[in-house]
């Protein structure tokens, strides 16, 4: 009897045990469901930035597989219009954030850095002198603003007569804003044949021997080698301006050159500068908040393989602070 007994109250304890159990497990799974990210958020900007956050998007989905992140690049224009508007989460600006777009509602973390570069054909008629020489401020102001023919051979006293063909962004863009800005003046005071986004100014310098144009660095430098993308040469920058190129102003035979001169702040700002995210108003969607957290974080160590430059500590410190 006292058998049946104590084999009857293992078997209750046994049941009982596997009940508990049981509902541990589901209340963990449930509540594991409830802190699960789920949903999904878009956005729209700057080519300058459109690279990086796509590999941000890649990454963060991985460990997130419930959130969908759509992104698509029409230039920094497009993208703080359509946020404003209400038409994307979040929009990419590879330029400073405007007063009227703040006061509109406009709310921003810088993320990353990079630059606008000029650019040739590699095939330039006269590239060996330009190499030797760069090409000057002033020269450069003179070519995307002044509504004249310059051949090759008046900046290089050299004898070749072809007229220097000038094209510049025609989208309302960040690196037509700060190569613009470079010169002190607007977008809109830049001259050129007008071209669409980053990839139509890469296409067009590499089929014209004689053109010249600007190009944010990740579409001049290709990501797996490291180098220039074939038919796209630099024009370098003589930034002292005393007609020769010296070693500390050539940093731009790879892609590591160009952005370390980039963090150390060798390569002049504008047309260096910082890559922002924006929100219309300060963001309370759980996902852009985890997007932006992690970003600025775990996120970081994509940076150097993706062709940016880290912002520094102290700067990302105070983008999460923004965050709180």
């Amino acid at each position: 009897m006292k058998t049946k007994q104590i084999l009857s109250l293992v078997a209750l304890s046994i049941v009982l045990f596997f009940q508990v159990s049981c509902s541990s497990n589901t209340d963990k799974k449930n509540e594991s469901n409830k802190n699960e990210l789920s949903g999904s958020i878009s956005i729209s900007g700057a080519f300058a930035l459109y690279p990086m956050v796509v590999k941000w998007a890649e990454e963060f989905q991985k460990i997130n597989p419930n959130v969908r992140i759509d992104v698509s690049a029409g230039g920094a224009g497009k993208g703080i219009a359509d946020v404003l508007q209400n038409m994307v989460d979040i929009a990419m600006v590879s330029r400073e954030i405007k007063v009227e777009e703040i006061q509109k509602g406009a709310w921003f973390i810088a993320v990353t850095k990079d630059a606008v570069v000029p650019v040739i054909n590699a095939s330039n008629p006269v590239f060996s002198e330009i190499q030797k020489k760069g090409i000057t401020k002033t020269q450069l102001a003179s070519l995307f603003t002044e509504n004249k023919k310059i051949t090759w051979g008046k900046i290089y006293s050299a004898n070749n007569k072809s007229n220097i063909n000038v094209y510049n962004r025609s989208d309302a863009c960040g690196a037509g804003e700060m190569w613009a800005k470079f010169f002190n003046i607007k977008q809109e005071d830049l001259l050129g044949t007008g071209v669409f986004g980053d990839p139509g100014i890469a296409d067009a310098v590499k089929n014209d021997i004689n053109g010249i144009g600007y190009n944010n660095v990740i579409y001049a430098y290709d990501l797996k080698s490291r180098v220039l993308y074939p038919g796209l040469a630099i024009i370098p920058i003589d930034l002292n301006e005393n007609g020769v190129l010296e070693p500390d102003e050539n940093f731009y035979q790879n892609l590591d050159s160009i952005t370390n001169a980039i963090r150390t702040n060798r390569y002049p700002s504008p047309p260096a500068r910082e890559l922002f995210l924006v929100t219309k108003g300060k963001t309370t969607n759980p996902i852009v908040l985890a997007f932006y957290n992690w970003i600025l974080t775990d996120g970081q160590k994509y940076i150097n393989e993706g062709g940016y430059v880290k912002l520094t500590d102290e700067n990302i410190k105070s983008q999460i602070e923004k965050l709180k």
